[in-house]
C-alpha cells in the first residue's frame, strides 16, 4: 500500500493533530448542538494533548455569553442558531482558551425545537484560525444523532481545510 493511500485513509482528527503539532498551534472547541462530540472526536487522535487546550459545551444562551463572550444583543437579535452567534462563539473560544484556532457548532438537532425559519437539521459551523473567522450554514436530514454526527464530520473538515489554507 502506498504512503499516499495510507494518508488518505488516516482519520481527519489525526490529520488535524499533525498539522497543529507541525505548526506549533493550539485548538479549542465550543459546541452547542453537538454537545462535546467535536472535542470527543479530536481527542481520539494520538498526540492531541500537545495541541488541544480545552473545550466548551455551551448549550444555553447564558453559557454562550458567560464562557465565550457572545453578546446578549446578538443572541436576542439573531438567536443562538445563527451565523452571527457562530462567529462570536468561534472568536470567543479562541480568546477564552488562548488558542490559535477554534471550531464551533450551534444548531437544531431535533426532533423538536425547529421553526419554519430555523428547521430541525440547521447547523452553523464556525471556525477561527489565527484571527480569520468563517461560518458555514449547513442542513442535515435524519434523526437527532444523525444531525449531530454529520455536524461533527463537517466541522472537522472545515477546521482541516482552514488549517491547510492558513499560510501564516
Amino acid at each position: 500500500m502506498s504512503s499516499d493511500r495510507i494518508m488518505a485513509e488516516e482519520p481527519i482528527e489525526k490529520k488535524i493533530t499533525r498539522i497543529l503539532i507541525h505548526r506549533n498551534m493550539t485548538v479549542t472547541a465550543a459546541e452547542s448542538c453537538t454537545g462535546g462530540l467535536v472535542a470527543g472526536t479530536l481527542v481520539n487522535a494520538d498526540g492531541i494533548s500537545e495541541v488541544f487546550k480545552e473545550s466548551y459545551v455551551t448549550y444555553s444562551n447564558e453559557a454562550k455569553h458567560k464562557l465565550l463572550g457572545v453578546k446578549k444583543e446578538t443572541l436576542e437579535k439573531y438567536g443562538a442558531v445563527s451565523r452571527q452567534t457562530a462567529a462570536e462563539m468561534a472568536e470567543g473560544a479562541v480568546r477564552a482558551a488562548g488558542a490559535d484556532a477554534s471550531v464551533v457548532t450551534t444548531g437544531v438537532a431535533g426532533p423538536g425545537g425547529g421553526t419554519e425559519e430555523k428547521p430541525v437539521g440547521l447547523v452553523y459551523i464556525g471556525c477561527c484560525v489565527k484571527g480569520r473567522t468563517i461560518v458555514k450554514r449547513c442542513f442535515y436530514g435524519g434523526n437527532r444523532q444523525g444531525v449531530r454526527h454529520s455536524a461533527v464530520k463537517e466541522a472537522l473538515e472545515i477546521l482541516y481545510c482552514q488549517l491547510l489554507a492558513d499560510k501564516y
